[in-house]
Formats: C-alpha cells, structure tokens, sequence
C-alpha cells in the first residue's frame, strides 16, 4: 500500500490484487491507485480489436452474442451509426435490472475486480472507460447494481447495469461522476466478467476465514470449560498421521490450552467435538485455502471473450468459473461440520454429566431455564446452513437457444458461502455465551491457559449475570465480539 494525502492506497496492477486488500477497499478504508502509464498502454489493445473486426468477424463486435453470434450487425446508416446503435443496444438489452440491490460493500468490490481485470489488458476496452471507473472509486461513487442474473459464466446483467451507470443512463446508489463516453467496441468487452461473483465470493471466503479463527478459540474455552482431555491434540498423535492443517490445529488447540490444563481430565476420552476437532477444523480450512487461491488467480486474470494477447484475438470458455464453482461447494460443505461441533459443544455444556455442572448452567431457582434456549436457536441456523451447504455446481442448462448448455452456477455458490458467513457466527456466539458462563462458574477450570486471555476479553463483553432473562443482548453482544477472537 501507499499513502497519499492521509488515505491507503491500494495499487491496482492487474496483477497482484489480494483479497485482503479487496476487502478493505470495499469497506471504504482505502481507495485505489493505478500506476502511471498502465491505462493509457491499453490503449494498444484496443486498437488491436478495432483492427480485427474490420478485418474480420468478431464476437460483440460486428456479430451478435449468444444464439445470435452468426448474425453480422444490421445494415443501415454509416458503418459507425451501425456499430455505435449496435453496442448501446447490447448494453441496454443485457441490463436486467432485478432482484435486491447489492450491497454498497459488494458493489464497490466488484468495480474494482472489474477495474484490476481491464488492467491485465485482455479486453480491448478504451482507455477512457478505465479513467472513468477508476475516477468513480477514487471519489468514493458506487453504482446501484441488482443481483440478479449470472450463472457463473459472466456477470453480463450486473456489467450492463454499471456500464449504463458510468455513461449516465442508470442512478448512483452513492456519489457519482460526470458521464462516461463508450466506444463502439466496448459494450461486450465492458460486460464479459464475473466481478460481481468475485466479489460476493470474496466477502464470503474472508469471513469464513476470520470465523475459523475464532471458532477455535471458543472451542477451547469450552474444552476448558468441561475438563476435556488434551491427548487429542498431542503432538505425537498427529506425527503418526500427517495432515498439515490437521497439524496447525492441534498446534493452537495445545497453545490455547497450556500444557497443564486441566491436571486431570474428566473422561477417559470425550465427545467427539472436543476429541475430533482437529480432524473436522483440518477439512474446511483446506478448503478455504484453496478458495482463497482460486479467488485471487480470478480476481488477477484476463477472462473476457473475446480475450486480445500478444499472440492475437481468441475466441474461448475463459470466462466459464468452472475451478471457482467447485471451490465454493466444497468449501460450504466442509465448514458446516465445523459449525454443526460447536453447536455439540453447546449441548455438552448444557449436560451435568459431561460438565458437573447445572443443567443449562442455570443458577436461579428450582426449574430455571437458564441457556436452554440457545440449542434450539442453534439448531435453527444449523438448519439453514444444511441448506446453504448444499452443492449448486453441475446441473445441465438450457439458455441461449440451447447454444449455452452448461453453467458452474459459481453465483450461486458464492451468495450460498456469503449467506453462511452471515449466519454461522451466531452457533459460535452462542457457544462462547455457554462457555464464559461455565467458566465463571468453574473458574479453577482456566488454570493457567493462555486462552485466559480470551475469557476474559469475552467476559468483559458479556453482562455475569446469570438469572433467567432474555438471551438476545447476550447473544448480540458476542457476535459482535467474536472478530476479536480470531487474534488470541
């Protein structure tokens, strides 16, 4: 990052955009920057379509798209009229409109995926394009685009609707610059990306990665919280069968826990959401690492179609988010388990057998309530998430005249993820509610452990009373809380 005038800056390249960085744009705490010369050297492949397509037939360019790509542009009028008429018409035909808008957060991510994409130089787009979305995420404007319309093989509903907002026929949701001229060339080459996919994915896949974080250090309180054993997480157990992730979790499970806590287990050996913790986190943080691999090639590549290289223009399946598709199923399928734990750990809390403790940790008189609320709020997000779990990738299409008949729906995937980001913290606040109340029940329990520091980060957050009342502003007050964790 640079610094100018106070403000971090993001260097965009085209080459080297990070997730981390996309996020912190996205939430207005940077803004962007381009080095000198890169948009105006674009300028060269634009002049590299506009020769191809008078030489030749070009996909958006002279022909039509989709079912209509055999189609030569209309006669009539000056070859200009045609091809200027032309691409407005794409534009406006492929800006659908529907659905929810999206979010500021995503909608500014996604403008500059797109921006770092057109600054890998495969698209053909003018130059002045590229100045004027850079000038709208330099002055902080956001564009009103609505979710609908990708199956993972190309945002072309969400990149007319911005294309159409950066000319001045569609509204800024925020801010706002003075009209941008299009070229007669720049209509498809401006729609042939998957930016807001991209983003939506990257939204998703960084939360699930602060949540993993988190997740473990509660998981470790509540291993504290019910004397646990720590010959799971030894390290000898995890030499015999190697599995790296596998490694790093038992690793921070034994830092979290301390060598000497507890003294003296409670059980031979526990429940298989303590004893099997590394083997459930280990999956899903594979996953993610994956994810955040595949993401970042993307968000860093050249994609549209038609894609201009120093080798010539090429017809191809690039912008097909196939790798992406599967990631993404992938990775909701293996977080939930670690999600589906932690609501196991809240009912072991809950069990005096398992913590020696009062059913529900209540402490108000004869029959008190106290937490038992908390499994079935959990259950219910577990139930949602079974749902947001489930794989959207593969299923045959017909689209197009049934010229296009397959889609990753890698879409769908990355709300699905997205959606599970959202809804998953609550099953982990809920548990780090339980478990700072055992803890202050027991608190002989934290002997020594480094993950003291933790409870008590948690504690001062969380109002010690105990008596039956309303889990709600416990429950709030944890989640938000949670992102704190994920440092200890």
């Amino acid at each position: 990052m640079t610094s100018e005038d106070n403000i971090d800056r993001v260097v965009l390249d085209g080459a080297s955009l990070t997730l981390d960085d996309l996020i912190t744009i996205s939430t207005g705490s940077s803004r962007v920057k381009v080095p000198d010369g890169i948009i105006d050297g674009l300028q060269r492949s634009r002049e590299q379509l506009v020769q191809a397509r008078e030489s030749g037939r070009v996909y958006g360019a002279n022909t039509g798209v989709g079912a209509n790509r055999a189609l030569n542009v209309e006669p009539g009028g000056s070859p200009s009229e045609r091809r200027a008429a032309h691409a407005r018409r794409l534009l406006l035909s492929h800006c659908a409109g529907a659905g929810r808008v999206d979010a500021e957060t995503t909608v500014r991510a996604a403008m500059v995926v797109r921006l770092n994409q057109f600054l890998a130089g495969g698209s053909g787009i003018s130059p002045g394009v590229v100045k004027g979305l850079l000038e709208a995420l330099d002055n902080g404007s956001v564009a009103t685009i609505h979710s609908l319309g990708g199956l993972g093989t190309g945002d072309l509903a969400a990149m007319a609707e911005l294309a159409l907002t950066l000319s001045g026929d569609r509204p800024w949701q925020l801010g706002g610059i003075a009209p941008v001229q299009f070229e007669d060339t720049d209509s498809l080459p401006f729609m042939s990306s998957s930016a807001l996919t991209l983003a939506t994915a990257t939204q998703g896949a960084v939360a699930m990665e602060q949540l993993m974080k988190s997740a473990l250090v509660v998981a470790s309180l509540t291993m504290l919280a019910l004397e646990g054993s720590p010959e799971p997480y030894a390290e000898a157990v995890h030499r015999a069968r190697v599995h790296p992730h596998q490694v790093a979790v038992a690793a921070a499970m034994r830092r979290l826990t301390g060598p000497d806590t507890p003294a003296a287990p409670a059980r031979l050996q526990d429940p298989f959401a303590l004893r099997a913790l590394p083997q459930v986190h280990a999956p899903a943080l594979d996953a993610l690492q994956r994810l955040r691999s595949i993401l970042e090639t993307e968000l860093n590549g050249a994609g549209e179609n038609p894609l201009l290289t120093t080798d010539g223009l090429f017809h191809h399946g690039q912008f097909h988010l196939a790798m992406l598709a599967a990631a993404l199923d992938s990775t909701r399928t293996a977080v939930y388990p670690v999600i589906s734990l932690s609501a196991a750990r809240l009912s072991h809390l809950f069990r005096p057998e398992l913590s020696s403790l009062p059913s529900f940790l209540s402490t108000g008189p004869r029959g008190s309530s106290g937490l038992m609320i908390a499994e079935y709020v959990a259950q219910d997000v577990l139930s949602i998430l079974r749902t947001a779990a489930t794989p959207v990738n593969g299923p045959g299409i017909n689209v197009s005249l049934g010229l296009e008949e397959h889609a990753g729906f890698a879409t769908q995937g990355a709300r699905l993820l997205r959606q599970f980001a959202a809804e998953a913290p609550v099953v982990v606040a809920l548990e780090a509610v339980a478990a700072v109340r055992a803890l202050r029940m027991a608190p002989q329990r934290l002997g020594t452990a480094p993950a003291r520091a933790a409870f008590d980060y948690l504690a001062a957050g969380l109002d010690p009373s105990q008596e039956d009342r309303p889990l709600g502003e416990d429950l709030a007050a944890a989640q938000a809380l949670l992102p704190g964790l994920a440092g200890f």
